[in-house]
């Protein structure tokens, strides 16, 4: 069994195919797929989607991006949120230095507002980090001081001294389908050294189609490439590697009946 512990079923790419895309993900061993919210207003989309699908959870939160939409909502707010049963996780939050998009000070006003809801829930923040190491590393550094909390930096290409100082406080790091990219020896690198109790795998999709999908709309079942990668970088059986992150994905997912 896989998890693609990051996709955005929600998104209009999949208006037409949600039951195909979940048939699909299934028959490719695909038990959990968690739909990730990137604006608090569309929560009730995504648990429509969770709820009519056994195997689809979600989570609540706002995408750095987006943040200048919804500038202000408290942590109190997004706990109020988490208390619907298929709703998992906090997020997706962050730092977005990649686009003229979310002005700074409303994306870390968000982001310790997301924190202080995964500390006070005990629920997993799904982390966005782009172009930010350095930041992204001071916040959780003084967040964590202030307390501990449950996180995943997701989709991750940042550099190695993040990686590790995210390892070093206890968070998790998630792969995708750019692992499977020719320019990506980097972070294949980096892959293969983690600890293997801190590795996930998920999808983005639609974005970030792997291997032989690249260039195609990405679904929950090619999560299946990126793990076939990650066996291999890190010189274990896909068997290993689907067994560690799905046991991972639990650990850290923990409201997602096993």
């Amino acid at each position: 069994m896989l998890v693609d512990s990051h996709c955005h079923l929600d998104f209009p790419d999949f208006a037409e195919d949600l039951d195909g895309l979940v048939a699909r993900a299934t028959a490719a061993g695909v038990g959990r797929m968690v739909t990730i919210s990137t604006r608090v207003k569309r929560l009730p989309a995504l648990i429509a989607i969770a709820e009519r699908y056994d195997d689809v959870y979600c989570s609540v939160g706002t995408h750095p991006l987006h943040v200048d939409e919804e500038d202000g909502i408290s942590a109190q707010e997004l706990i109020d949120l988490t208390r619907h049963p298929k709703v998992v996780a906090l997020g997706e939050a962050g730092l977005d230095n990649h686009y003229d998009l979310g002005s700074p000070a409303a994306q870390e006003r968000g982001f310790r507002a997301h924190i202080a809801a995964a500390r006070a829930t005990g629920l997993p923040l799904v982390i966005h980090t782009r172009d930010a190491d350095e930041a992204c590393g001071h916040i959780l550094d003084e967040e964590m001081a202030k307390g501990p909390f449950r996180a995943v930096l997701h989709c991750y290409t940042g550099g190695r001294e993040l990686a590790m100082k995210a390892i070093g406080l206890g968070l998790s790091i998630s792969f995708t389908g750019i692992l499977t990219f020719k320019n990506s020896q980097a972070l294949r690198d980096l892959a293969a050294e983690l600890p293997a109790d801190r590795i996930m795998v998920e999808t983005d999709s639609p974005y970030l189609a792997p291997g032989k999908f690249r260039g195609k709309r990405n679904e929950p079942a090619y999560v299946v490439e990126t793990a076939r990668l990650l066996a291999e970088v890190r010189g274990v059986s896909f068997e290993e590697i689907a067994r560690q992150t799905t046991e991972n994905f639990f650990r850290l997912f923990s409201k997602v009946p096993a």
